[in-house]
């Protein structure tokens, strides 16, 4: 049993969350208590304090975000840090950032948060629903979600409502989101749907059978990579500039993997799959293997050159195609990139002479963390898994080791219609 004395007042902020920190650990080392009734108590004090800690979470969170400091130990957004090195899940992290950057536009949320009048759940619902909204739109959305929290309604009603008033401001503003029904059409065929909006945009909607969605990550994935350093597109904005490209014939290539093996093609039943692991049925692939821009990878046959050696700087198409089979995504460990996104890194330097352009010296990295990784070599540790694919780990900022202080790395009732109140 560890002994914790802390003077509120006069502690620092670390050591109160030190604090903070041995109480969990010894309260999580506790036996459940026998009695449903303490439990049932406990559980309500325990969650309320939880949610008062998230309002200090998202100081902390804001405050990174703003000041950039996940970049400085290898992670290219804040959400990435919080997915990799805590853990989060996508949703979750998406949740505490959202929150983070609404904070200097929610007074009354931030306040009553952090005096446990509001729960985590409806702060973020509030957040989530002002993120797209201005000023003076947001102000009087916080009040009207925190008055329906006050009367009751669940946080999933306050979402609702949050999305209802988005809507009429978008009728307002003519600017209408497309409509969310969705029709029920089996996964068999592939469909699409368009609605022209009033700025003469369009929103597109549909769905893709594994045959059409092969042909589609084939030709807009290696054109939807990041330009260059300075892009600060997202993948969303990347893929929609990557298909009008294909549209206006700006770009002709397609390049779809199907990896299985000969006897696949030559009528066998053993499955295949597409480079990002999607299993495909070997009828199917033998379908899809036929089709325009698709090539079949057959395992374990064939003349590929795969050693290029150090005469040749880039790595070939066949090269980046099995690295696309052994990368399913970036090779630094976190890191949800696609390896269809990624680039072709020389693990151990081209320039310096040290890694030959064979298969074996290469691997796939985001952009990101391949100029992080080769501008900060001290923070990436390569390692090789069993499957004899490289693993890139982030490493701390030397000034951020154990020896300075850091920490190692981690292994129904309806609401009113708000069209009034917002249609003037």
């Amino acid at each position: 049993m560890h002994s914790v004395t802390v003077e509120l007042e006069a502690a620092s902020t670390m050591e109160l969350v030190n604090a903070l920190s041995t109480i969990a650990t010894e309260l999580a080392s506790r036996d459940v208590p026998e009695s449903a009734a303490a439990c049932l108590e406990m559980t309500e004090t325990l969650a309320a304090a939880s949610d008062i800690q998230e309002s200090v979470l998202a100081g902390f969170i804001g405050r990174v975000d703003a000041a950039g400091e996940q970049a400085r130990w290898g992670y290219p957004s804040p959400q990435a840090w919080l997915r990799s090195r805590l853990g989060m899940r996508d949703n979750r992290a998406k949740e505490r950032l959202t929150l983070a950057r609404q904070r200097h536009r929610l007074p009354q949320v931030v306040e009553r948060l952090a005096t446990g009048d509001l729960s985590f759940g409806y702060a973020t619902t509030v957040a989530d629903s002002v993120a797209r909204l201005d000023d003076a739109d947001c102000a009087q959305a916080e009040t009207t979600l925190l008055e329906m929290a006050d009367q009751g309604f669940s946080a999933g009603k306050v979402a609702a409502f949050g999305r209802r008033i988005r809507d009429v401001i978008a009728e307002r503003d003519g600017t209408e989101d497309a409509p969310d029904e969705d029709t029920k059409r089996g996964y068999g065929k592939s469909w699409l749907t368009t609605t022209r909006a009033l700025d003469g945009g369009r929103y597109v909607k549909g769905w893709l059978n594994p045959e059409d969605a092969a042909i589609w990550d084939g030709t807009l994935a290696p054109l939807a990579k990041p330009a260059g350093p300075d892009d600060r597109r997202d993948v969303s904005e990347r893929t929609a500039a990557a298909l009008s490209s294909v549209l206006s014939g700006g770009h002709k290539a397609t390049k779809v993997t199907v990896i299985c093996d000969l006897d696949t093609l030559t009528g066998g039943n053993a499955p295949a799959r597409l480079t990002d692991g999607t299993p495909i049925p070997a009828a199917q692939a033998r379908r899809i293997a036929l089709s325009a821009g698709v090539s079949p990878l057959l395992l374990g046959k064939g003349n590929t050159p795969l050693y290029l050696g150090w005469r040749e700087r880039f790595a070939s198409p066949a090269q980046r195609q099995v690295l696309e089979t052994l990368y399913p995504s970036c090779a630094v460990r976190g890191c949800e990139l696609p390896g269809t996104l990624c680039e072709v890194d020389h693990v151990h330097a081209w320039a310096l002479g040290e890694s030959p352009t064979d298969i074996d010296q290469l691997a796939l990295a985001c952009g990101w963390h391949n100029r992080f990784k080769h501008t900060r070599p001290d923070q990436i540790q390569i390692t090789k898994d069993q499957d004899g694919r490289y693993v890139y780990r982030l490493l701390p900022p030397p000034d951020a080791r154990p020896s300075s202080g850091g920490h190692s790395p981690p292994s129904d009732i309806g609401p009113p219609d708000p069209a009034l109140d917002w249609a003037a």
